[in-house]
């Protein structure tokens, strides 16, 4: 059943051999050397965008307009920043848990994209509480020590699974 589900994933595969020839090997080797590298590339492209919304955040968003009344009261009132001190606190911690998780055993995806999103609506919690100038730090360093262990998390995954493709690589152009 393996090989046949096989043979349905490699068009390349003849029914009657059950192997890849050594051409095929080599190419579906270099298609996967590249996804691995283009997950590590994800991983810095995410941590960029964090950095910008840091950015933002740090300059206390003034690049968006002021929130009106009206907004303010279709809202209703904020959150204590006590409050959301604890939400990030658990966020963190169940963040870190995940990805602690995901180091051995994981996919080697990266998956810093809900991160982001998570981190970007503390600060715009702070802000919307008026609360961003004295929470900022606390927000940004839970991001980099998110973002950043789950950086490392897919670059080591990928790096070791790249040299055992190359390996592989190796072995075949003998």
């Amino acid at each position: 059943m393996f090989l046949r589900r096989k043979q349905k994933q490699n068009h390349h595969l003849s029914p009657d051999e059950g192997v890849l020839s050594p051409d095929s090997r080599r190419q579906e080797i270099h298609i996967r050397i590249r996804y691995l590298k283009k997950q590590i590339r994800y991983g810095q492209w995410w941590m960029a965008l964090f950095f910008l919304v840091s950015l933002g955040a740090a300059a206390n968003f003034r690049f968006l307009p002021p929130i009106s009344e009206e907004v303010r009261i279709f809202l209703g009132a904020s959150p204590s920043p006590s409050l959301i001190s604890i939400a990030l606190i658990v966020y963190a911690f169940s963040a870190l848990i995940l990805i602690f998780g995901h180091m051995n055993t994981g996919p080697r995806r990266f998956r810093g994209w809900s991160h982001i999103g998570y981190l970007s609506a503390f600060y715009l919690f702070y802000y919307y509480t008026d609360a961003l100038r004295d929470n900022f730090w606390p927000v940004f360093i839970a991001g980099l020590t998110i973002l950043g262990l789950e950086n490392y998390r897919v670059w080591s995954g990928c790096s070791e699974a790249i040299k055992e493709e190359e390996k592989v690589l190796a072995y075949l152009e003998k």
